[in-house]
């Protein structure tokens, strides 16, 4: 990418629609334009955030058929006083491509802070393409993938966590996910981690201070406001690295895998949360031998949900790669939707799976409520409180003893649906709601991270606090405190790109869409 050429993309989507955006962004940005614009004004006559209307034409074909005549861009025709470059010209209308209006913001008032066009044309592909081939004709470049907001941020107008933020923002599914990424657009993160490296390396700056000039600075006493600082420091450092898994929730969905034995209306549930017959459906226990992913909504919560294939013992080798996925789903998963087929009783597949679940949030789903009850609830109840609140229920006589099992700190969650006839989606968008959208509530008051390349940044980070502190724990000299506060200071610039490598930031960039 070189940051001296001026640059142009489509910025919308590469479909047929009303309106079309083509962004042109440089230090010919608006020269360029004046070759392919005719309006009552030439681009270059406008004043910032203002719009025009006008045509775009082919100058190559005006230049062909040049003459004393005029042409009125209203009416087909380019005359004397706004013709390109004031060139007189006959009745031209083969030279028009399209009408459009052009809106016009000069450095360094813009996004980019460099002079910026953006024409809005209709919103037909080949016509796109022919005004961008125009474009590129009259000396622009198409611009590389996220270039454009690589110069905003090269031009110091956004950081790297606020350029993050804009695909962010493009890419959310819900609203905690916009809330969340249009906090960090603004520069809530930025600004903590600005706080953070301020104190850093106050107390860097203050220690070498010191040893170079004792008579003025004095560390007696220091170390004590130095231990409690960097212990305030690495506590807000750690919330903000643990936050990285409610944020990757918010922005990337739930991930829900939908378990059970064979024949338990997996397929169904998947089917019955999409809302549309996307699994395949019969009565055929195994019909599922492999994952199925798709991404649902409910009550403004984003499933990713996972169908897998049903779990039981089996010597068929194509199914027990299929079962070995579920289990694998398993352990990645944040949530498992366990499908209890009702009107089957219990048997030893069922038992098995509830008790691979412990540590996990579960839902279980008691499928078939259309059909006569066979499977026995005070057994499954039992089953569930033994695996997920270290309870066992004497079946003989009711009463509930302690059990070494794992334990979870919450009840088990138990519904009753149909999902052949779609009984029980809303009572199952609420409980989901209930699990996990209050975490996303509380974290669109605070900062919450959803980038892993933040995350481990903020891991790099702490790590080096942990050394200031054991560094202070075991007396070392003031010099071992600056080479860690340092380390430190350089890890949490990588979240901002003060300390970023050009090579990552390209990379990074290289990720976003075209146009943006």
């Amino acid at each position: 990418m070189y940051s001296g050429d001026t640059i142009c993309a489509i910025a919308t989507g590469m479909a047929g629609s009303g309106i079309g955006i083509i962004r042109v962004s440089g230090d010919r940005a608006i020269e360029i334009c004046d070759r392919i614009f005719v309006g009552r004004k030439k681009v270059s006559e406008m004043e910032t955030f203002t719009a025009a209307y006008g045509h775009i034409v082919d100058p190559a074909v005006i230049e062909e058929n040049t003459s004393d005549e005029g042409f009125d861009g209203d009416n087909g025709h380019v005359s004397a006083e706004s013709g390109i470059n004031n060139r007189k010209m006959p009745d031209m209308k083969e030279a028009v491509i399209d009408e459009v209006v052009v809106l016009v913001m000069k450095a360094p008032h813009s996004y980019t802070t460099e002079d910026t066009v953006e024409i809005d044309c209709h919103g037909g592909v080949f016509l796109m393409e022919k005004v961008l081939g125009l474009l590129v004709r009259e000396g622009a470049r198409v611009a590389e993938p996220g270039e454009f907001t690589k110069r905003a941020y090269l031009n110091g107008r956004i950081d790297m966590s606020e350029a993050e933020a804009v695909m962010d923002v493009i890419n959310a599914e819900t609203e905690s996910a916009l809330s969340a990424s249009v906090g960090q657009l603004r520069g809530d993160l930025r600004e903590k981690i600005a706080s953070i490296r301020e104190e850093i390396l106050y107390n860097t700056a203050y220690i070498e201070s010191a040893l170079d000039d004792p008579e003025n600075y004095s560390l007696d006493g220091f170390n004590e406001k130095l231990a409690e600082s960097v212990e305030r420091i690495d506590g807000e450092v750690k919330r903000l690295a643990q936050s990285f898994d409610e944020g990757r929730i918010v922005r990337e969905g739930i991930r829900t895998a939908i378990i059970g034995k064979p024949n338990a209306g997996k397929s169904s549930v998947l089917n019955m949360l999409l809302m549309e017959e996307r699994a395949i459906v019969t009565d055929v226990a195994g019909t599922t031998r492999d994952t199925l992913e798709e991404y649902a909504r409910l009550s403004g919560v984003l499933l990713k949900l996972i169908d897998t294939a049903g779990i039981r013992e089996t010597e068929d080798k194509v199914e027990k790669i299929g079962v070995d996925k579920a289990q694998e789903n398993i352990k990645a998963a944040d949530l498992i939707l366990f499908v209890a087929d009702g009107a089957r009783p219990l048997d030893d597949d069922d038992k098995r799976i509830i008790r691979s679940l412990a540590g996990k949030k579960v839902i279980t789903l008691i499928n078939k409520e259309d059909l006569p009850v066979a499977i026995n609830r005070t057994e499954l109840d039992a089953l569930l409180k033994e695996v997920f609140c270290g309870e066992t229920l004497d079946l003989t006589d009711g009463k509930t003893v302690s059990a070494d099992a794992k334990r979870n700190t919450t009840e088990p969650h138990i519904l009753t649906i149909s999902a052949k006839e779609g009984q029980g989606r809303d009572e199952l968008a609420a409980l989901i709601k209930e699990m996990f959208l209050a975490g996303e509530a509380k974290g669109n008051s605070q900062i919450v991270i959803s980038n892993e390349r933040h995350k481990n940044a903020l891991y790099d980070a702490s790590q080096a606090l942990g050394r200031v502190k054991e560094s202070l724990e075991n007396g070392l000299p003031e010099d071992f405190y600056t080479i860690d506060l340092m380390a430190a200071y350089e890890s949490l610039g990588l979240i901002t790109g003060e300390t970023l490598a050009d090579d990552l930031a390209d990379k990074i960039f290289a990720e976003f869409c075209m146009g943006k």
